[in-house]
């Protein structure tokens, strides 16, 4: 299966335009509170997303 989930899609975004803006933070934790749950390649993901706003490489803005 080929699926890439909802909040994979959402941190590629984040990545893609170096912002975590509150629109996509607020879409990550709706997904999260819908599924209940968290997958291995999901919980990576968002790792990664918060392994580049440390490292200064993703800035967190109030929207683009």
């Amino acid at each position: 299966m080929n699926h890439i989930s909802m909040i994979r899609k959402l941190v590629e975004e984040a990545l893609h335009v170096k912002r975590l803006t509150c629109n996509i933070e607020n879409e990550i934790n709706y997904e999260l509170t819908r599924l209940g749950h968290i997958s291995d390649s999901d919980f990576e993901a968002l790792e990664l997303l918060m392994a580049e706003m440390d490292a200064g490489r993703i800035a967190l803005v109030p929207s683009l």
